[in-house]
């Protein structure tokens, strides 16, 4: 388990497998995205780190149906019985357990990604969803979380906007590579998807977490967000996508 922070009251969390962030408000904590499943102890180890009680989960917002954002929520929401999970209404099925995830479309460059990333996958417990997101709703915490449906990762994908913080938390749309930032791989509509990765290119931010790769902070992170949304700014075909 790996700990980075990002701020006062922003940290990313690293279990065995992906990636999650805790945002601390004064009346408790939000976890965005859970991990693989099996993660829950990382998560235990990480609150003792930073002096929290499990009682001050309040939140879970998933920002997919992908064992790698959904797979512990389950066991994390049994840490109070105020803790409330947010998913976006069509992806909430998935973390319910009620319906498979939708199989990705792979290019051939992401095809043995793929299957080293899926192999030996933990099944994931069902979880239940108390709050189903849409577009422009709003979650109580950062000052007022904005969602954002960026659908073609899955049809369920969100962005998280906290405009108050300029922080954005895109899960797998948008990756951070040793290549600089890219499409997220392993979508199920690389057409739509890439439509939403340009619209969220637009979202101002100067701290921004992604769902795989390292966070951008500080003011060369900003600048780097800056220039995506100005490459972006043309369209779908400025999306860049190396493995498309």
């Amino acid at each position: 388990m790996e700990i980075l922070s990002l701020g006062p009251r922003l940290h990313l969390v690293r279990p065995a497998f992906g990636q999650a962030y805790l945002w601390r408000d004064d009346d408790g904590v939000t976890l965005v995205d859970t991990g693989i499943p099996g993660s829950e102890p990382a998560f235990a180890a990480a609150f003792d780190e930073l002096g929290l009680r499990r009682a001050d989960l309040r939140r879970i917002v998933i920002t997919h149906g992908h064992e790698d954002h959904m797979g512990s929520a389950a066991a994390l929401r049994e840490w109070g019985d105020g803790v409330t999970v947010y998913a976006h209404r069509a992806d909430a099925p998935i973390v319910r357990g009620l319906r498979r995830r939708a199989e990705p479309v792979l290019t051939a460059a992401e095809e043995p990604i793929f299957a080293s990333v899926t192999a030996g996958m933990p099944s994931v417990p069902p979880c239940p969803v108390d709050v189903e997101l849409g577009d422009g709703d709003t979650i109580d915490f950062g000052g007022g979380a904005r969602v954002i449906a960026t659908p073609g990762h899955t049809d369920g994908s969100i962005a998280v906007a906290l405009p108050e913080h300029g922080v954005l938390f895109t899960g797998d749309l948008v990756a951070n590579s040793d290549g600089g930032l890219l499409l997220g791989p392993f979508n199920t509509d690389r057409g739509l998807a890439r439509v939403s990765f340009a619209a969220l290119s637009q979202v101002p931010a100067t701290t921004v977490g992604f769902g795989h790769g390292d966070p951008l902070t500080g003011p060369d992170g900003a600048a780097a967000w800056r220039a995506l949304g100005e490459r972006c700014a043309a369209g779908p075909d400025a999306v860049p996508d190396p493995l498309g």
